[in-house]
């Protein structure tokens, strides 16, 4: 029974290996990868004349991501003009390997083939949306090394968003007075008059706790927030924390997203010696359908104390 295995893996081994075909070579470095680089050094640089020298008189531009199957893409002439519209329009343009190499590949039927991994860079000046993005070309060179066509992949979510920016619209509602305001202002006073029950009742169990001594992937839970609290209260007593202006209650259409912004002053004294301290906070919690606080953000350090 071994021997009738062996004998099979081995007449799979011959039956497979037939069936590979080479179809060319893959180059790191190329003459073409040169030319497609300086192509696109040219077009961020809006310099026409060098641009158009590396176009073939058939060039032709696809968007990769085109869904119109009688879509004829652009000429020499529009994509070179397009060269000034992107100068025009984008400050800081420009476009440099990131997180891979361009490849020259060579096939045996279908020629010279160079394809980039790119990072494209700049800011919209009209909306000021950031431009940055993975930019992925597949570039068709002739013999006369002349480039034929190019195919751009690009993030059309960017794109979108730059769009977008030139209409006004709005994303919601903004409320100076609702029950999201009054929730986060009871649980301040329970906070203030040291019910601390009471104060954390207002969120849900496994709400977190963020604040700018943290790095921006850490948290506190609910109770690691309490420890926190009370530790503090082993050395200092919060003599009042004080409203700076008014809460805001901003109900988002995107996202379906429920925020009360609050600004307070926390005002603190030392046990041992009365020294006082005033902190500023900025608060942003957010809401779930049910009216409770899942996530608190705050916008304050308590190194001010830790220094003390």
């Amino acid at each position: 029974m071994k021997n009738y295995a062996i004998i099979f893996i081995m007449m799979f081994t011959i039956i497979m290996y037939p069936q590979k075909k080479k179809n060319g070579t893959i180059y790191v470095d190329h003459p073409a990868i040169t030319m497609v680089e300086e192509m696109q050094q040219a077009f961020v640089k809006g310099d026409t004349t060098q641009l158009a020298m590396y176009l073939s008189e058939d060039f032709r531009a696809y968007n990769g991501m085109e869904t119109n199957p009688d879509n004829e893409g652009m000429t020499k002439s529009q994509f070179v003009r397009s060269s000034i519209g992107w100068i025009n329009n984008v400050d800081y343009l420009s476009i440099s390997r990131s997180g891979g190499y361009p490849d020259a590949l060579e096939y045996k039927e279908s020629g010279l083939w160079v394809q980039t991994w790119d990072m494209l860079k700049g800011v919209h000046k009209t909306t000021g949306v950031k431009l940055t993005m993975p930019l992925h070309r597949i570039v068709k060179v002739n013999d006369d090394n002349k480039i034929d066509m190019i195919i751009t992949y690009d993030d059309g979510g960017v794109w979108a968003t730059m769009r977008e920016a030139f209409n006004t619209r709005t994303n919601g509602k903004l409320y100076n007075a609702h029950e999201n305001i009054n929730t986060v202002r009871k649980m301040i006073r329970a906070l203030e008059h040291g019910d601390m029950e009471k104060s954390f009742s207002y969120f849900t169990e496994n709400a977190r706790f963020r604040n700018l001594d943290l790095a921006d992937d850490e948290f506190f839970t609910v109770e690691e927030e309490k420890e926190n609290i009370k530790k503090l209260g082993e050395s200092w007593d919060i003599e009042s924390i004080d409203v700076v202006g008014y809460p805001d209650y901003l109900e988002y259409e995107l996202n379906d997203t429920r925020v009360v912004q609050s600004w307070w002053n926390l005002r603190l004294k030392r046990k041992s010696d009365d020294k006082r301290v005033k902190i500023p906070v900025l608060l942003m919690h957010r809401f779930d359908e049910d009216g409770k606080i899942f996530d608190e953000m705050g916008y304050y350090t308590m190194r001010a104390i830790a220094r003390e």
